[in-house]
């Protein structure tokens, strides 16, 4: 089910911002859930990249978006919950693909394809009080769905939906979420979006003292210690016409955005990872110039949004009614 409570308007600026990708949830709360999985839907063709940065990263085929593969196009992206359980969101989204012949063909008979599907995951386990109650793959196919009926353009719901749900701050001192952001270079005639899901070990900066939703403190009873198991996760994206290896150093760059956001980052504690697509409806400059003038204000564009979806996250998730986080002493 969808949290009714969860805010949809969005900011001043959202991943789908960037014309042809969507966004979509699947949120579970109550009886022990408190878990999710968000899917980002992109054009077909959109060129797909990756950089995994954390120290303890759960992730699925982010070997191929190496620019030195063969398929250079990524059909969807999965977030998740669940740690290294909720990677199986992704089996889902590409089930809802390949019944509708999107992806990579592999013979010559139509609907034979196999849809490329990246995926990470954020580390929730139990914090809905129930340890083994873990995004599923029906799940995935949710997400995907909701994607897909959300239409172009569309308000991405932010704060504790999705992948989200369960996210958690700087050992629970803050609660963590989705949220987006998006800078438009008119100079260069690109939008540059970013979708975060923000569950990191590290603390905000600048956003002043920790907070408490109004569902209940996040703090285990007792005060007890807790080691952080976290990550936070990035799908950055634009329009801009990317070959495979200029959009791989766009999710680097964007790494400095959660740098300025988080302290500290890309911890051994978190499997911090951005990935990045672009989908190739506006050409850069071709005069090599001009290209490499217009990469450096994309790839600053990316790091900006980034920062700002982050922030964004964590003042949608705070001012959400949600469930209490539980966290347990392994977590």
């Amino acid at each position: 089910m969808t949290d009714p409570e969860a805010p949809t308007g969005a900011p001043a600026g959202s991943l789908t911002d960037v014309p042809g990708v969507r966004v979509g949830h699947a949120t579970r709360t109550g009886d022990g859930w408190l878990t999710g999985v968000t899917v980002v839907l992109p054009p077909p063709g959109t060129v797909g990249g990756v950089d995994v940065r954390g120290g303890g990263p759960g992730t699925h085929e982010t070997d191929a978006l190496d620019p030195r593969t063969l398929v250079p196009t990524v059909d969807a992206v999965v977030l998740t919950g669940g740690s290294a359980f909720g990677l199986v969101g992704a089996h889902g989204a590409q089930r809802w693909l390949a019944e509708r012949g999107r992806g990579f063909p592999v013979s010559a008979v139509p609907g034979e394809v196999v849809p490329i599907v990246p995926a990470a995951a954020v580390f929730d386990l139990g914090r809905g009080g129930a340890f083994g109650h873990h995004p599923t793959a029906e799940m995935g196919y949710e997400a995907a769905a909701a994607a897909d009926a959300s239409g172009d353009g569309a308000p991405v719901p932010r704060g504790t939906v999705g992948a989200g749900t369960g996210a958690a701050l700087a050992g629970a001192a803050y609660k963590g979420g989705v949220g987006t952001a998006a800078v438009r270079l008119d100079d260069v005639g690109v939008v540059v979006g970013a979708l975060v899901v923000v569950n990191a070990a590290g603390a905000p900066v600048g956003l002043g003292a920790p907070v408490s939703p109004p569902g209940g403190p996040l703090a285990p009873a007792g005060g007890a210690r807790v080691t952080p198991l976290n990550t936070t996760l990035v799908v950055v994206a634009t329009d801009a016409a990317l070959d495979p290896a200029e959009t791989s150093r766009t999710a680097t760059a964007a790494h400095d955005g959660l740098a300025r956001a988080l302290d500290p980052v890309h911890t051994l504690a978190d499997g911090d990872t951005v990935f990045a697509l672009a989908t190739g409806a506006a050409e850069l400059p071709a005069d090599r110039p001009g290209r490499v003038a217009a990469l450096v204000a994309v790839q600053a564009a990316a790091a900006t949004a980034v920062r700002a979806a982050v922030e964004d996250a964590v003042r949608s998730a705070t001012g959400v009614r949600t469930a209490a986080v539980h966290l347990p002493p392994w977590c």
